[in-house]
């Protein structure tokens, strides 16, 4: 299985905010869309993330202050994507690695998606439940005579 899969089992609405806006607003969109995280774009580009992790380090290290903070001031500049072909055995080691939740998904300069664990989680986890429902049917229509492991 490819990301690409995932994202067209998931889907492919995206969450975005620019850098320049008030943390509140952040969490604001995040709280009513329920999502985990937000990709910062400004000038068409992808620039960082916004996670849950960033507001709550920007909660803890600003106190009652955190409301006058920008994006720019506590996102994650620079974060890793994964490209549409990636393998599900690579991103899943790559978001172990990284510790990462949330990876965006690029095609070049494009914004395909946004991956999460739980994404990859529910993917995987479909692609089992598939193969074991295959296996099932083909062994309750195993040929009569035959006995699995030997020839005909």
């Amino acid at each position: 299985m490819q990301v690409r899969q995932i994202l067209d089992i998931k889907g492919t609405v995206l969450y975005t905010i620019a850098p320049d806006k008030k943390l509140s607003e952040a969490i604001a969109i995040m709280s009513e869309q329920d999502v985990g995280s937000l990709v910062c774009f400004e000038g068409g580009r992808m620039v960082g993330m916004l996670t849950f992790r960033e507001v709550m380090r920007a909660l803890h290290g600003h106190g009652a202050a955190w409301g006058g903070l920008t994006i720019r001031e506590v996102m994650h500049t620079n974060p890793r994507t994964a490209d549409p072909f990636m393998d599900v055995d690579q991103l899943r080691a790559l978001m172990v690695s990284e510790h990462m939740r949330y990876l965006p998904v690029m095609d070049g300069y494009t914004l395909l998606g946004v991956i999460s664990f739980h994404d990859v989680a529910k993917a995987v986890l479909e692609e089992q439940n598939f193969e074991n429902r295959m296996l099932k049917a083909y062994i309750r229509d195993w040929p009569d005579g035959l006995e699995p492991g030997k020839e005909a």
